[in-house]
């Protein structure tokens, strides 16, 4: 089940990205995710399976662009590979395509998992080595949704 974001699930969205810190984030990240958290949400989505958070992610708007940013995924470890994220990703891209002031979807994701949105139909529109820590390259990509 899909269902938007409340403050309440913090405690378990944390513990979610410990799980995948360090292959997939960096320790210095949960700060910033913190104060995403705090400041920065938009539209964000858990993912629940048997009343427990199994994912995550979200949309953040930039209407002055014509974009909206998919952001902060987080999938538990243990359940990679079955489809949950795939099903969060496109419920976020339906989301997009029925907004009349977005054209683009982007991402800014890493050199570990950008083969993920380029199978959901990114293209790769740019890479920084180290962007998000040591041995975290930025690799921005786009989807028209417009």
């Amino acid at each position: 089940m899909i269902r938007p974001y409340t403050s309440k699930d913090d405690d378990e969205l944390i513990a979610l990205l410990r799980l995948n810190t360090p292959q997939y984030f960096d320790a210095a990240e949960e700060s910033d995710f913190i104060d995403y958290l705090q400041h920065h949400v938009e539209d964000y989505f858990v993912v629940e399976e048997n009343d427990r958070v199994v994912g995550s992610g979200g949309i953040n708007y930039f209407p002055e662009n014509r974009s909206a940013r998919i952001s902060w995924d987080i999938i538990h470890p243990d359940l990679q590979g079955r489809g949950i994220g795939r099903k969060l990703t496109l419920h976020r891209i339906a989301l997009l395509k029925n907004n009349p002031s977005i054209d683009w979807a982007i991402v800014r994701t890493t050199q570990l998992v950008y083969n993920f949105y380029e199978k959901m139909g990114f293209e790769l529109e740019k890479t920084e080595k180290d962007f998000w820590a040591k041995g975290f390259d930025l690799y921005q990509m786009r989807m028209k949704v417009g």
